[in-house]
């Protein structure tokens, strides 16, 4: 763990658990980005002649590492531009469930178009406040987070799976920013239909790169409506027709999508299964530690499965006394949010629950 944390130098001079709110960029990444841009100040646009090399890495590594076939993969800037793209290839009128207080860029987007909207509550009984909903209105399409932003709840996995069985026609949107990166997720054999996510976060990647995959079969539930010079450039998208090429409309960035696929490669080489078990271990030895202190909501502590992320009772004054001591977090809804990746430690955790115990 030591030798993985020297890729973070920030984490000498603090206790970074604000993951959910920025992820740090590894000294990998870092030292790729400055290769890269010094070859296109060399080269200029005979660097340029690269783009599709770097940009099938990206796609390519992406299937490696989710499970998905390239061609099925689309790469965006960040997760609400493809995901305002896809829902204007939504027909108007349809119906689509929400959970209520999910992240704003999914909930903002589909409510300000012509769909009809129905919600599920996001408490302990969230998997069956879904089923009820599901029954009840018969929607088409569900988009959602599997990790919720504030609280930290995590969508069972398994339930999904369960739920497509009885509803094989509802498509399954789902957003994976604050999920991507801490676990093992095999995409081909989950019962998600659509998986977007921007890799800032728990995957490390630095800003400016998404990526959205998607199950073969759903496609023709959608009809995206954007085109351009990128819709049909490079491998993969020969095909005029081509349904990624339709969220793929401009020019992408080799530095972001570069740094994406050299992220990945970090992931991949420490081990999935490595960075899951560490993150599991964290967070269920502090959810024990916050349960103690009387910290969670009680929608949190009744669940059995969640995520790293957990948000703290506390004001301003609990915040302020967490950046005096070096524990970099921040405000979210009515407390102070938390999240331990990787490469934070136990040894963090007994620190943060320490300050947490002093008076002043």
């Amino acid at each position: 763990m030591k030798k993985l944390r020297k890729d973070f130098p920030m984490l000498e001079h603090c206790t970074y658990l604000n993951t959910a709110s920025s992820g740090l960029l590894p000294e990998s990444v870092f030292d790729f980005r400055q290769g890269h841009d010094l070859d296109f100040l060399i080269g200029g646009s005979i660097f340029r002649e690269k783009t599709d090399d770097y940009l099938t890495g990206a796609r390519e590594t992406l299937g490696d590492f989710f499970n998905c076939k390239p061609a099925h993969i689309a790469l965006l800037p960040n997760f609400s531009m493809g995901f305002n793209l896809l829902l204007e290839g939504i027909p108007e009128k349809s119906k689509i469930l929400l959970l209520k207080g999910d992240y704003p860029d999914i909930n903002l987007a589909v409510e300000s178009r012509d769909f009809e909207i129905c919600y599920a509550e996001i408490d302990e009984n969230l998997e069956a406040n879904i089923e009820k909903a599901v029954a009840e209105n018969e929607p088409e399409y569900f988009a959602f987070s599997i990790v919720q932003w504030i609280s930290g709840i995590k969508i069972d996995l398994e339930f999904l799976k369960r739920l497509k069985q009885k509803h094989p026609n509802l498509v399954l949107i789902a957003d994976g920013t604050q999920f991507c990166g801490t676990e093992v997720f095999d995409f081909e054999n989950s019962a998600v239909d659509v998986l977007g996510a921007s890799a800032y976060k728990w995957l490390n990647a630095g800003y400016g790169n998404a990526f959205f995959l998607f199950d073969e079969s759903v496609e023709k539930r959608f009809s995206p409506k954007a085109m351009g010079f990128g819709s049909t450039f490079g491998k993969y998208k020969e095909n005029a027709v081509n349904f990624i090429g339709k969220l793929e409309p401009g020019h992408l960035d080799t530095l972001n999508f570069g740094s994406l696929k050299v992220a990945l490669e970090l992931q991949t080489k420490i081990g999935q299964e490595t960075i899951q078990k560490q993150i599991e271990n964290l967070s269920k030895k502090a959810k024990i530690e916050f349960e103690k202190l009387g910290l969670l909501e009680e929608k949190v502590v009744k669940r059995n499965i969640h995520s790293s992320i957990f948000n703290l009772r506390g004001d301003e004054r609990l915040f302020q006394k967490l950046q005096q001591n070096e524990i970099i977090c921040v405000p979210r809804g009515n407390g102070i949010r938390v999240g331990f990746h990787y490469f934070n430690t136990e040894e963090e955790l007994g620190y943060l629950v320490d300050v947490l115990n002093r008076e002043t």
